[in-house]
């Protein structure tokens, strides 16, 4: 699916994403990858929710985001209620869908100027 905005001051934009790969400034990434509107961290370890573990979440509170978007693959899946809970008991969004909708959901947020970190897993 091709992603595009109007406009978007953030230094990150996800262009596309399919099955086999995430578009981030018109870069293809073939694994999992961090983003934020001003960071890339283009191989993060998980590639199946069972794999998220508290280091990978405290990797991305790290980040200092208002809101972490977790992107579960091509299917909503969701991780053991303890790792939302480090994100949430510090008072940052943590929320949890597909990634498509995830890197859409990125690129509004980021658009509207919001800290946003979104860790997009590319099968589920």
């Amino acid at each position: 699916m091709k992603l595009s905005l109007d406009y978007n001051t953030s230094k990150y934009t996800i262009n596309a994403y399919d099955t086999a790969a995430i578009t981030v400034n018109n870069e293809r990434y073939s694994g999992s990858i961090v983003v934020t509107p001003e960071r890339l961290l283009d191989s993060w370890e998980p590639t199946q929710i069972e794999h998220v573990d508290a280091s990978h979440i405290e990797l991305l509170v790290s980040l200092d985001p208002e809101i972490i978007l977790l992107g579960t693959g091509t299917s909503l899946c969701f991780p053991h209620p303890s790792i939302s809970a480090i994100a949430l008991q510090l008072g940052i969004g943590f929320e949890i869908m597909d990634t498509g909708s995830a890197c859409r959901t990125f690129n509004v947020l980021a658009a509207e100027g919001r800290n946003i970190a979104a860790a997009l897993m590319i099968s589920s």
